[in-house]
């Protein structure tokens, strides 16, 4: 199985993430990364933290950045 790395980005900051995780898919990858932003999300709301900037970068073996998440993405407003 490929192995993804979830890269946290938060303007010019970059937090790498040195083990990353096997997925049978980037589509699977993605959906993981929606549930880790939702739970460090809430986790930011509940300490009083800024929520607008972070995003994962999803990158291969490689380092090549195959998607983004923005984190504020996995809102629902409704």
């Amino acid at each position: 199985m490929p192995r993804f790395f979830f890269h946290i980005r938060e303007g010019v900051f970059r937090e790498i993430d040195p083990v990353g995780c096997e997925f049978a898919s980037l589509e699977h990858a993605i959906i993981d990364a929606r549930k880790a932003a939702r739970e460090i999300l809430a986790e930011r709301i509940v300490a009083d933290e800024p929520i607008d900037r972070q995003q994962f970068e999803i990158t291969d073996e490689k380092g090549k950045v195959l998607e983004t998440v923005p984190f504020r993405s996995v809102l629902r407003m409704n």
